[in-house]
């Protein structure tokens, strides 16, 4: 009895906030579909009798074309990656009584939180005494908060956006708040599922979820049911700041969304396609990046006849798949992924300042990829040839060995008094901070760099286990520093005239 009683107390707190989280912070143009939901509970109690009855008739058959949705995610198999497929078939196959029986069974756990999977999932009971800290989105159908436990651990809350676009339209269209809400929440369930099943590294983690009324009762008291999918905390994807940033964080991007695609094209849902392929639909935890919306994402298989049956088509190219010969489009998930990330994340983030001895492999990336010559095996073994490159150092083959010795090295010094000049992209707004792979690439850049006179490396690391490097063109006097090392230009005596 406690624990019910802890649960109904979260679940009450929790309504309480992102109630008056949408009062507050919500903007008025999404805010006027309250005053609907107002108007149309009210106009059903006393309207037509007859009406409502075939409204509501109506709202269940969207109720149950939404669970024919998620139940074959439910019913997957883990021991058999055709069992998803195959109980997928099963299951569009039973009658009304059978469907009824499974989607009992299966469907208990998501609905009313039964139990936790493992012992560190988060449940209603890790939202007591949360503190609502602000909403990092707000959409058609879902509300994003950023909160912090009781602990003070942050997590993302993932909820039903009652001032929403979908949530007005369907009491609009069927005036029914409480079965409106729950129609609404599909979407996150389903992508609680999808979360449950498609786990990877660049994937944000699902923490938990909370389920539950304010009423208590069992998800369809006079509040109705209410849905909360509790995420890792990440941060937006930041576009422009990513462009201003140096080619490494770019490429690491990059190269975290083609190892996720790669992922999606051999999950064990089958190839799912992101049908809602943006920037905005990614965060970045740590600097990984992390895609944290899924419920557009699709594993169907488009059917065909012939192949101008399998068309791609983008605003500046069309492409035409080949049809098989079982009658669906090979590959169309995966190419329309490749495809989008090309025009959204390659275009803007990969050929620009990339290290002159790895552009012609970034330009292959780019044909092959722009014109769809290759699929995502081929190119995910590109990138991960460029990171072998680039964090070995083998693209520098080319350089002088003797170039480090136009430098004196005092190892255990650092420098003080520093004379700073910028240069972009630098890990420092304030001076010039590089990536390099040793001293020897350190000292090609600052040749390279009129107003270098001397460098320093420190103990400090990038992603690819990179050394960070500081130029500057002088300073005033060296002071110890176990970690670090300074290379001064040499001063070269000038001839003298015969």
């Amino acid at each position: 009895m406690p624990v019910m009683g802890n649960s109904l107390r979260a679940a009450a707190l929790l309504a309480f906030v992102v109630l008056s989280i949408l009062v507050s912070l919500l903007i008025s143009s999404v805010q006027q579909f309250g005053a609907k939901i107002s108007h149309f509970s009210n106009a059903t109690l006393s309207g037509d009798e007859g009406e409502f009855e075939s409204l509501r008739g109506a709202l269940n058959s969207q109720l149950n074309e939404r669970r024919k949705e998620i139940i074959p995610l439910l019913v997957f198999n883990g021991d058999d990656e055709n069992g998803l497929l195959r109980e997928s078939r099963r299951f569009l196959q039973h009658d009304e009584a059978q469907e009824s029986t499974l989607d009992y069974n299966l469907w208990n756990e998501i609905t009313h939180g039964s139990r936790k999977a493992h012992m560190d999932e988060m449940d209603c009971e890790s939202l007591v005494d949360m503190q609502a800290v602000e909403i990092l989105g707000s959409g058609y159908t879902k509300l994003v908060v950023k909160v912090n436990l009781a602990g003070g651990q942050p997590v993302a809350l993932k909820l039903v956006n009652e001032k929403g676009i979908d949530m007005g339209k369907c009491v609009e269209d069927f005036k029914d708040p409480q079965g409106c809400r729950e129609l609404v929440s599909y979407k996150l369930k389903k992508e609680m599922v999808l979360l449950q099943r498609l786990q990877h590294p660049n994937i944000i983690k699902l923490r938990g979820h909370c389920a539950g009324d304010s009423g208590g009762q069992g998800g369809r008291g006079q509040g109705g049911e209410r849905v909360t999918v509790i995420l890792e905390q990440g941060n937006p994807l930041q576009m422009i700041q990513l462009l201003q940033s140096p080619w490494e964080d770019r490429f690491r991007v990059c190269l975290d969304l083609v190892r996720l695609l790669h992922f999606l094209s051999h999950s064990p849902l089958g190839s799912v396609a992101l049908l809602d392929f943006q920037p905005r639909q990614f965060v970045t935890v740590s600097g990984e990046l992390k895609l944290t919306d899924l419920d557009d994402a699709s594993a169907e298989e488009t059917v065909c006849q012939t192949d101008a049956d399998c068309s791609l088509q983008f605003p500046h190219r069309n492409f035409t798949l080949p049809c098989s010969a079982q009658g669906v489009c090979e590959g169309l998930n995966e190419k329309m992924n490749i495809y989008n990330a090309y025009r959204y994340f390659f275009t803007y983030l990969l050929p620009h300042q990339a290290p002159p001895d790895l552009t012609h492999l970034v330009d292959h990336i780019m044909n092959s990829t722009g014109e769809l010559k290759a699929d995502i095996n081929q190119t995910l073994e590109a990138f991960e040839h460029i990171l072998l490159l680039y964090k070995s150092g083998l693209h520098l083959d080319n350089l002088p060995p003797s170039i480090i010795r136009d430098y004196t090295v005092m190892r255990g010094m650092g420098t003080s008094g520093n004379v700073e000049y910028r240069c972009w992209p630098s890990y420092s707004q304030q001076g010039c901070v590089l990536s390099v792979h040793s001293a020897r690439e350190a000292a090609y850049i600052c040749n390279s760099h009129p107003h270098c006179s001397s460098f320093s490396l420190s103990g400090h690391k990038t992603w690819t286990g990179r050394l960070l490097a500081s130029f500057r063109s002088g300073f005033s006097h060296l002071v110890p520093d176990e970690t670090s090392e300074v290379y001064v230009k040499k001063t070269k005596t000038p001839e003298t005239p015969v």
